[in-house]
């Protein structure tokens, strides 16, 4: 009897999720390990959602893009909850309304990095298109790779690709780690 409770609670909550994400335009979601290989998946399907979508071109292909490099971003940069874990664990979100798209990704972050973090978001979000460009440009010359392999050009990216300013949000867990919230919006029209 009690399995039976168990299952039908967890129905419920999958309904009530299901309702949820149908009323709240929520096209994919996913939560675990980013790898290339959930990569590949997750793009594939998102490409084949916007496909029966109907959208233009345009606009499937920023989404598309865009989510690549919010992926890219968790496989490379996220860090872990525990020391003794090494995968590199997010979330995906992939909404739409009238006017865009929201690719939502969320992952954990040391709060040593949040401060550099911050700073970066803030430079890429006060330039206009031609100085994402000049700073695009400058850092594929000079950036200094980090450990992880990137020059900080994947924000510079999405911004030059979606056209508007990258919302972010940091939510302290602990004293070693916070939670990594960005948001990025893809205009429809």
């Amino acid at each position: 009897m009690d399995k039976n409770k168990e299952n039908h609670g967890f129905l419920d909550f999958a309904y009530q999720m299901y309702k949820t994400m149908k009323t709240n335009e929520i096209n994919l979601v996913y939560e675990g390990e980013v790898t290339q290989e959930i990569t590949k998946t997750f793009t594939s399907l998102t490409e084949r959602s916007l496909e029966k979508s109907q959208e233009s071109n345009t606009v499937q292909r920023k989404v598309f893009n865009v989510m690549v490099e919010c992926l890219q971003n968790i496989s490379k940069h996220a860090d872990s909850l525990d020391d003794d874990e090494d995968e590199r664990r997010g979330i995906v979100m992939v909404s739409h309304g009238e006017r865009s798209y929201n690719i939502i990704t969320g992952n954990v972050i040391k709060n040593e990095k949040v401060p550099e973090l911050k700073a970066n978001l803030e430079l890429v979000n006060s330039l206009d298109k031609k100085g994402l460009s000049e700073l695009y440009k400058k850092q594929m010359k000079e950036g200094r790779i980090s450990d992880k392999g990137g020059a900080g050009l994947g924000f510079i990216d999405i911004a030059k690709k979606t056209g508007s300013k990258l919302s972010y949000e940091f939510k302290k867990l602990n004293e070693d780690v916070s939670f990594f919230i960005l948001t990025s919006t893809v205009q429809r029209n």
